[in-house]
């Protein structure tokens, strides 16, 4: 079976190809950084625009393996959450080509997807785990005892991981995306040299607060001024320290709670090179597996969009016509909101 995956929820034009297991044939991305980057962030209108003018090229080339037009056999895209424009472009353009195939579609939930791409892994991870989902917009801790499955213990209270990155990257001038950006500063500092605050250390606390990080990194700004060279990468390694400290040290904490042998890492967040090796050092020592997405696979792609709708396809199940884009959708709602 081939499922052909689509993704638009934020900035990235992407379509992927899957074959049964499922197995990656192709995935093709189209990044807008550089029309975002002089603005400092993401412009929706313009997303969507961009979006409009790249999904026909980006899905010709996804769809260059089939054997032939016809053996397509369904289609996977992202209708939540995310840029409801954004979302738009993708949804209504698989809802057409599947309609003039007449193959069937299905909307996929933007977090499945990211969890979905440990399933293109040669040795996927076992159920149930851990998952720690983090990137721009998300930051949430999810018990997955099987696919489709999840249970929310935790998430975010305020700002999540990528945003606080970013924004102290604004702050920094170091340009969008801002958390590439401090990775690569980093590994040139002293990730002790400033002790930036641990929101909600309590180990009984599974959830996430990265606003009070962002108001001392400014009010350090403010006291000492625009760090330059090697004060510039300290400052760079002490704030990525303090986000990927707690993430990974309360994902530890969450998994042993629950019982749980091993932690998924997924989102864009996932790709911060710290943070990797936090949560691999850490299941190590206390005897939990981990898996760690390749890279390519941790920002936004249509790869992950296609698994999950691989898996999803595979099960019968199938989107009406009616279902629609949302901004919104808790990955632990088992149906899309209308």
């Amino acid at each position: 079976m081939f499922v052909l995956g689509i993704e638009t929820s934020c900035d990235d034009t992407a379509a992927a190809l899957v074959s049964d297991g499922p197995c990656l044939e192709t995935n093709i991305v189209y990044s807008q950084v550089k029309t975002h980057e002089r603005f400092g962030g993401i412009v929706p209108e313009i997303a969507s625009r961009e979006h409009i003018n790249r999904i026909v090229t980006v899905v010709r080339a996804a769809l260059e393996p089939l054997p032939e037009p016809d053996a397509l056999d369904g289609i996977a895209v992202t209708t939540g959450p995310g840029l409801i424009g954004s979302l738009l472009v993708g949804s209504q353009f698989a809802k057409g080509l599947a309609f003039s195939r007449n193959i069937p579609w299905i909307g996929i939930n933007h977090l499945e997807g990211h969890l979905a791409a440990a399933l293109l892994a040669d040795d996927k991870p076992s159920y149930p785990h851990l998952a720690l989902i983090v990137s721009g917009g998300h930051s949430h801790l999810f018990k997955v005892s099987s696919f489709g499955h999840y249970q929310c213990i935790g998430a975010t209270l305020d700002d999540a991981a990528g945003e606080a990155f970013d924004k102290i990257a604004k702050l920094l001038d170091l340009g969008y995306p801002g958390g590439i950006a401090i990775d690569k500063h980093a590994a040139q500092g002293n990730p002790e040299k400033i002790a930036f605050p641990r929101a909600l250390p309590n180990k009984k606390v599974f959830d996430f607060s990265f606003s009070g990080l962002k108001t001392a990194a400014r009010e350090h700004l403010q006291k000492h001024g625009q760090p330059k060279g090697q004060d510039l990468f300290d400052f760079c390694a002490s704030v990525q320290e303090a986000i990927a400290d707690v993430l990974s040290k309360k994902t530890i904490h969450a998994a042993k709670a629950h019982g749980l042998e091993g932690v998924v890492l997924a989102g864009g967040v996932a790709a911060n090179s710290r943070l990797r090796t936090l949560v691999q050092e850490r299941c190590d020592k206390e005897g939990l597996w981990a898996f760690l997405p390749p890279k390519p696979l941790c920002t936004d792609n249509a790869a992950m969009v296609a698994a999950a709708g691989w898996m999803r396809l595979s099960r019968g199940e199938r989107s009406p016509w009616s279902q629609g884009a949302v901004s919104r959708w808790p990955l632990d709602k088992n149906h899309a909101p209308s």
